[in-house]
């Protein structure tokens, strides 16, 4: 047995972990190659100009881009989202003022959503069905003459069901209609092709690949069509003008190198955390029948778990298991009060279930011996608070 010294990480939908590769990638970024990209007179400008362009290079061929200057880079996933909607709509708006997007979006989403209808816009948010998976034909049927973009996640940060984004590409694209997927889960994870996928703006994020915090990026289709935004920062008009600000350097090199290394892995990694999280589910209904697995049950991320345990408070199991296991609620908290999970709401479940379900995020080194510390953990623990 692994002698744990802190409780075994369980929250990787959450962030993850710096893999030491990325961390010994980046190291000499912050100390001797520690020129600003956008000084290209000298040669401290020069080398950080190029570890930036290899790193957009290597993004940019990762995820099938055609150029490698669709790749813009942010401070994350949820600058990205901002970037896309709100600077698709302000740019687009003389054509239209009609947003399609689903009811199960990160919050990131959702949020500059309603921001945008102070602006103007109308807002169609699409139900899903109970495995969280949304209708294409529901994503053509809402379309209007007013319809200026979908934006559809590519899978769900808590109960890991992947979206039929070709399809829904498809009825964008057919329907000439800029398409935004958020890919945080699913970026090296799964293997994505944005020219094959249909997609025209594509946000991720490092954090979510054991890369570091505080760098992410945005696809912008530049080919078949043109796809153009309004940027919503301005300044020295670093990334082709869409993104100013100065270039995070290490945390560019970080997220290439992040990418790189899990999309390599991804196969090997996803069939040993796929065969981890299908008997975590089946030893715990085996010994207590009642529990429900929420999401998609053959379309979803691997390392994906997330389960309803009747009878069972999810915080309740959490405070019961702090010291061994650090995993999440079903629910999303606040200072202020604790709210449902509006993605558990859409798939159907009451409050009594939502605060009753917790999510696992297995990590990409998990082994064995953890799962059994696992899944001896949450025997012992279910069955003491049942």
């Amino acid at each position: 047995m692994i002698k744990m010294n802190k409780p075994l990480y369980l929250d990787n939908h959450s962030t993850t972990p710096v893999d030491e590769r990325v961390l010994s990638k980046m190291m000499p970024y912050f100390t001797e190659i520690h020129g600003n990209p956008s000084s290209i007179d000298h040669i401290h400008g020069n080398s950080a100009l190029k570890a930036v362009k290899e790193a957009r290079n290597e993004i940019s061929k990762i995820l099938g881009c055609k150029r490698e200057h669709e790749i813009i880079f942010t401070a994350g996933a949820t600058e990205s989202n901002n970037l896309a909607l709100i600077g698709v709509y302000r740019k687009h708006k003389s054509k239209g003022n009609h947003i399609i997007s689903t009811q199960i979006e990160h919050a990131s989403v959702l949020h500059t959503l309603e921001y945008l209808k102070s602006e103007g816009a109308e807002i169609t948010l699409l139900p899903v069905d109970n495995y969280g998976r949304v209708s294409v034909d529901d994503v053509q049927n809402a379309i209007t003459d007013k319809t200026i973009l979908i934006s559809v996640m590519y899978a769900n940060n808590e109960i890991g069901t992947i979206q039929p984004i070709k399809e829904i590409g498809e009825v964008a694209k057919n329907n000439d209609i800029i398409f935004h997927c958020d890919a945080a889960q699913a970026v090296g994870y799964e293997d994505i092709d944005v020219y094959k996928l249909n997609i025209d703006l594509m946000s991720f994020s490092g954090h979510k690949i054991y890369g570091p915090k505080g760098i992410g990026g945005l696809f912008i289709r530049s080919f078949m069509p043109i796809v153009r935004i309004n940027p919503i920062m301005h300044g020295g008009d670093q990334e082709r003008g869409f993104r100013s600000g100065t270039l995070n350097v290490p945390g560019i090199v970080g997220l290439a190198e992040a990418l790189k290394l899990l999309s390599q892995e991804s196969k090997g990694i996803n069939k040993k955390n796929n065969e981890f999280s299908q008997k975590i589910v089946e030893v715990l209904q085996d010994r207590f029948p009642h529990i429900k697995l929420n999401g998609d049950p053959v379309n979803r991320l691997s390392h994906n778990i997330n389960i309803t345990i009747p009878g069972v408070e999810s915080k309740a199991l959490m405070l019961k298991l702090k010291d061994k296991l650090s995993f999440s609620a079903g629910s999303a908290c606040s200072t202020i009060k604790v709210k449902p999970s509006h993605v558990l709401q859409a798939i159907g479940l009451n409050d009594d279930d939502i605060f009753q379900t917790i999510r696992i995020g297995l990590s990409k080194s998990i082994g064995k011996e953890e799962l059994d510390i696992v899944i001896e953990n949450l025997l012992d623990a279910i069955a003491h608070l049942s």
